[in-house]
C-alpha cells in the first residue's frame, strides 16, 4: 500500500511539472498546426473541409492523452525504467537533426535510438582511445546512452501509434486529388495524424531522494531509488492509398505498426540481458521500419485505382459530415448512376439532375459490392447544393496534392498542394492570358502607329483641300 501511495505521489508531482513546463503546450501547438495544414490542403483541392482544425486538434489531444495514460501504467507495471539524463536527450536531438538532413521522415525516436546504438557499436568495435581528444566528452555521452531503454520506449510508442491509427485513421482520413502516372487526376486518401503523448516514466532518482520498488525494473541496472519524470512525446503517422478503402488501409497499417513496436520492444528487453542484441535491435529499428514503408507501397503497386471516374456514373470520393449525403448513408467509392430518374455521367449532369426537383431527390447508387441501392430524401433550403458529396476528380482539376517527396518549403507555402498545369482550367486560363496579351500588343501597335502618323508633315502645306470637279461634255 505504501508503494502505491508513493507512486501516486510521484505521479502527481511529475504531472504538475508537465503542465508547468512549456513543452506540452508546444506539442499541442504543433498538433494544431498539422491539422490546420490539412484543412488548408482540403480547401485548395475541393473548396470545403471535412473537419475543422479545432475539432481535429481536440480529438487527437484527447486520444494522445489516453494513450499516454495507458503507456505510463504499462511502463510502471513492467518496470521499464530508463536513464533519461540531459546528456541522453541532447544526443537524441542531435541524432534527429543529423537524420533530418537525409530524410524528414527520419525524425523518429526509433531511428534516433537505432543510430545511437549503431554508433556505440562502431565506437566499441574500433576501440579507439579518445581520452586525449576534444571529442572525448561527446564519445563519453554517446557511450552513456541507455540504448535498450530508448528502443523499448520507441517500441511501446509505435504500439500506441498503431492503435491510434486503427481507431482514428479510417474515420479522420483526408481525401486527396493526386496526379496519376499518365497525368490524369485520381482520388486518394491520406491517413495522417499527429498525437501528443505525455508519458510518466521511471528514472533513477538523484540526491538519494526517491522511492524504492519491491521489484527490479527492467532497465536501470542496480539503481536503488527511483523517481518519475513526465515528458510529452509527439508521435505521427502518414500514408496514402489509391487502391484500398480508407478503413481497410488504416486497419492494415495499424496492425503492422503494432507488430513492429512489439518486436522492437522485445529485442530491446532482450538486449538488457544480452548486450550483443543491442546492435541487432538498433539495425532492426531501421530495417523493419523501412520494410513497413516498402511493404505498404508494394501493396499499392499494380492495383487499379478505386477513386477515379470511369464514365459509367459519378464516383463518390468522400462525404461531408452532418450533410444530407451522410444521412443517406453514402460511402466513399460508391457510384451514382441516376438522379431523379436521369442518368448522370459527370458532376455537371448530376447538378442539373438534382435541380430538376428542388424539394426532393431520388438516387440510384452502385455500392462497393457492385449492388444497386436506391436512396431518397427530402431537400431543404440552405442545404449543400450537391448533398455534401466530394466527387472523385475529373480532368477539370486545378490543384492536386504534391508528392510525398515535396520540399519543406512547398509544404509550408501551399500546404502540400500544387497546380495541375495540364488541366482544362489551367489551359483555358493560359489561353485567356495569351489572347489578352495579344490584344494589348495590337492596341499598343495601333497607338504607336497613330502617334507616328500624327508626327508626319502635312503634304498640303496648310492650303484648303482641293475640290473635286466633274467634267461635263
Amino acid at each position: 500500500m505504501d508503494v502505491a501511495l508513493d507512486l501516486l505521489r510521484e505521479a502527481g508531482q511529475a504531472t504538475i511539472g508537465l503542465f508547468v513546463l512549456p513543452y506540452l503546450y508546444i506539442a499541442v501547438l504543433l498538433v494544431w498546426w498539422h491539422a490546420r495544414q490539412g484543412v488548408t490542403l482540403q480547401r485548395k483541392l475541393f473548396h470545403v473541409r471535412l473537419y475543422s482544425a479545432l475539432y481535429l486538434t481536440l480529438t487527437r489531444v484527447a486520444f494522445g492523452f489516453a494513450a499516454g495514460l495507458v503507456l505510463s501504467i504499462a511502463g510502471v507495471g513492467i518496470g521499464a525504467g530508463a536513464g533519461l539524463t540531459t546528456e541522453t536527450l541532447a544526443c537524441l536531438w542531435i541524432a534527429m537533426a543529423v537524420l533530418a538532413l537525409f530524410r524528414l521522415r527520419y525524425v523518429c525516436l526509433a531511428y534516433a535510438a537505432g543510430a545511437l546504438g549503431l554508433l556505440q557499436a562502431v565506437l566499441g568495435w574500433i576501440g579507439a582511445d579518445f581520452s586525449d581528444s576534444a571529442a572525448a566528452e561527446a564519445v563519453r555521452a554517446v557511450n552513456a546512452v541507455d540504448v535498450p531503454a530508448l528502443l523499448a520506449i520507441a517500441g511501446l510508442l509505435h504500439v500506441a501509434e498503431g492503435v491510434l491509427v486503427r481507431v482514428q485513421g479510417g474515420k479522420l482520413s483526408i481525401p486527396l486529388f493526386l496526379q496519376g502516372k499518365r497525368g490524369k487526376p485520381m482520388g486518394a486518401y491520406s491517413l495522417t495524424g499527429v498525437w501528443p503523448v505525455p508519458l510518466l516514466w521511471l528514472v533513477p532518482a538523484t540526491g538519494g531522494d526517491g522511492l524504492s520498488l519491491p521489484w527490479a525494473p527492467l532497465f536501470g541496472g542496480d539503481t536503488a531509488a527511483w523517481a518519475m519524470l513526465a515528458f510529452p512525446v509527439l508521435i505521427g503517422f502518414s500514408d496514402r492509398t489509391t487502391t484500398r478503402w480508407p478503413e481497410e488501409k488504416a486497419r492494415s497499417s495499424g496492425n503492422a505498426l503494432i507488430v513492429y513496436g512489439l518486436v522492437i520492444a522485445g529485442l530491446a528487453a532482450g538486449a538488457e540481458y544480452w548486450s550483443p542484441l543491442t546492435a541487432v535491435a538498433a539495425v532492426a529499428a531501421f530495417v523493419l521500419h523501412e520494410g513497413l514503408l516498402l511493404w505498404s507501397r508494394m501493396k499499392e503497386t499494380g492495383r487499379t485505382p478505386r477513386f477515379s471516374q470511369d464514365g459509367t456514373g459519378v464516383m463518390v470520393l468522400a462525404v461531408l459530415p452532418n450533410t444530407p449525403a451522410a444521412e443517406l448513408g453514402f460511402q466513399a467509392g460508391e457510384t451514382i448512376r441516376k438522379a431523379n430518374g436521369v442518368a448522370v455521367r459527370s458532376k455537371e449532369e448530376l447538378h442539373a439532375a438534382l435541380q430538376r426537383q428542388s424539394a426532393f431527390c431520388k438516387l440510384e447508387v452502385l455500392n462497393r459490392e457492385g449492388n444497386l441501392k436506391f436512396l431518397q430524401r427530402a431537400r431543404y433550403e440552405g442545404e449543400h447544393y450537391q448533398l455534401g458529396l466530394i466527387l472523385a476528380p475529373d480532368e477539370d482539376v486545378e490543384f492536386v496534392a504534391a508528392p510525398r517527396s515535396s520540399s519543406i518549403w512547398q509544404g509550408l507555402r501551399e500546404a502540400g498542394a500544387r497546380r495541375l498545369e495540364s488541366s482544362p482550367t489551367m489551359l483555358a486560363r493560359r489561353e485567356a492570358k495569351r489572347a489578352e496579351a495579344e490584344m494589348a500588343a495590337a492596341q499598343q501597335a495601333a497607338f504607336e502607329a497613330a502617334e507616328a502618323a500624327a508626327r508626319l508633315p502635312d503634304e498640303n502645306g496648310g492650303l484648303p483641300p482641293r475640290s473635286l470637279t466633274v467634267s461635263r461634255k
